[in-house]
C-alpha cells in the first residue's frame, strides 16, 4: 500500500496482537489484516508490519513455515516491509515492565535475534523496497553504563550483517533504535550524541538510524516535527516513524489517570511545572502517589493511547503534533516507513477499551490519512 508518496509504505505494526509464536500472527493476518485491506486497498498491494517475537523468528526459518508465510502474501497481495522487533520475548498476558528491553545491546542474545529477522525481512522484502526493523534505544539506562562497549561492539557487528546481506541479495535493510523514555537514548540530543559519538563510521551509519516513536518524543517534551528536522540536520538516518499519541492532562486533573495503571507495560510520566521544570517518574502509578496535589503542572504519560482518542476536556493526547506540518515534514525529508503503534488496547480502561479491534485499526489508519499528503 502506498498512500503519500512513491516511496512512503504505511503499516500498523502487529505488536498489537496477542500472541508469541508464528501460528497467532498469522492468524492475525487473516482475521485482522485481510478485513483492513478489503476496506483500504481491496485492489492495490497493502503492507505489513510483523512482529517477529524470538520464537517466532526462530519458527520461520524453517523452509516450510517462510513458504506458506509467502504464499498467504502472494495471494492477498500483502507485502512486509518492516518488523518490530524491540520485544524479544511475550509482550501480552503477562508483566512485560522494564523486560520489554531485556535482553538489550550489550547481549549476544539481542544481536542473534536481530539478524535472524533481518535474514527473514531480506527473504520476504519486494525488490526495490527498503526493509527496517525497530529495536531497542541500546538499553534502559539503569542497565546500561557498565556495558556499553559490548553494545557498540553488537551493533556495529549488526550493521556489517545488514551490509554483507545487502551485498548477497540486494535488500537493503536498516536497524532503527527506538528511543524511549528511561532509556540510554531518549531525546533528540541523546541519539546525536550517540551516533557521533559511538557510530562514526560511514558503512555502520548506513545501515543504522532511528526508529521516530511520535509517544515518546512528545513524554518528552519534544516536538516530533522538530526532532525530525534536528536528526536529518545531523546527518542520522530514520528508517521509519511510528504513529502514536501519548496520554497528556493537566495536573489539577491528574488522579484521572490513575484508571490507565496496569501491571503489564510501564508508562513514564514526565511533569513540566510552570517554570519549566521537568519532573521524571519511571511508571504512571509512582507520579499519581507523589505529584497528585500538584496543581501548576503538564502531565504526559507513555501511554500509547489510539491517535484518534478523545475524553472530554481532562483527558487528551498528543496526537495534535502529528498536524500536516508533521506528515509534510516526514516525507520532505524522505522517510521510507510510517507505522501505526497503538499496542495498549487490550489493557485500555473498560471506558476507552475499542469493542472490535479492526475497526479501531481501521479508525488510526482512516485518522492518518486525513493528515498525510496525498
Amino acid at each position: 500500500m502506498k498512500p503519500t508518496a512513491i516511496n512512503a509504505h504505511l503499516t500498523y505494526s502487529m505488536n498489537v496482537h496477542p500472541g508469541e509464536n508464528l501460528a497467532d500472527q498469522l492468524d492475525a493476518v487473516r482475521q485482522n489484516v485481510l478485513p483492513l485491506k478489503q476496506t483500504l486497498a481491496p485492489h492495490k498491494p497493502f503492507g505489513l508490519g510483523l512482529r517477529l517475537s524470538a520464537r517466532a523468528a526462530e519458527e520461520l526459518t524453517a523452509t516450510r513455515n517462510l513458504d506458506s508465510l509467502k504464499q498467504l502474501l502472494n495471494q492477498h497481495q500483502l507485502y512486509v516491509f518492516t518488523i518490530n522487533g524491540f520485544p524479544y520475548g511475550q509482550f501480552h498476558g503477562t508483566v512485560v515492565k522494564e523486560n520489554v528491553y531485556r535482553p538489550d545491546w550489550t547481549s549476544p542474545e539481542r544481536l542473534a535475534y536481530t539478524c535472524r529477522i533481518a535474514d527473514l525481512l531480506a527473504a520476504l522484502l519486494p525488490e526495490g523496497i527498503p526493509g527496517s526493523i525497530s529495536t531497542v534505544p541500546v538499553a534502559y539506562r539503569s542497565d546500561a553504563p557498565a556495558h556499553l562497549e559490548s553494545a557498540i561492539r553488537h551493533l556495529t557487528t549488526a550493521a556489517q550483517h545488514l551490509h554483507a546481506l545487502h551485498e548477497k541479495t540486494g535488500r537493503l535493510i536498516q536497524l532503527a533504535l527506538e528511543p524511549e523514555p528511561d532509556c540510554l537514548l531518549e531525546s533528540t540530543q541523546d541519539c546525536i550524541a550517540f551516533f557521533h559519538q559511538h557510530l562514526p563510521d560511514e558503512k555502520t551509519r548506513r545501515h543504522l538510524g532511528i526508529c521516530l516513536d511520535t509517544c515518546h518524543f512528545a513524554v518528552g517534551f519534544e516536538n516530533p516535527t522538530n526532532s525530525l528536522r534536528n536528526l536529518r540536520e545531523a546527518e542520522i538516518s530514520i528508517p521509519k516513524i511510528q504513529l502514536s499519541a501519548a496520554l497528556k492532562t493537566h495536573a489539577a486533573h491528574a488522579e484521572k489517570l490513575r484508571p490507565f495503571c496496569d501491571a503489564v507495560y510501564l508508562h513514564q510520566t514526565r511533569i513540566r511545572r510552570k517554570d519549566g521544570t521537568i519532573i521524571p517518574y519511571p511508571d504512571l502509578s509512582e507520579a499519581i502517589d507523589r505529584e497528585v496535589h500538584t496543581r501548576d503542572a503538564e502531565w504526559r504519560t507513555h501511554y500509547h493511547v489510539p491517535l484518534y482518542f478523545k475524553s472530554g476536556t481532562d483527558l487528551q493526547s498528543t496526537a495534535d503534533l502529528l498536524t500536516p506540518d508533521f506528515f509534510q515534514t516526514a516525507l520532505d525529508v524522505g522517510i521510507p516507513h510510517f507505522e501505526i503503534e497503538t499496542y495498549t488496547l487490550h489493557v485500555l480502561p473498560p471506558a476507552q477499551r475499542p469493542k472490535n479491534l479492526t475497526e479501531s485499526l481501521l479508525r488510526e489508519y482512516q485518522w492518518t490519512l486525513e493528515r498525510m499528503p496525498s
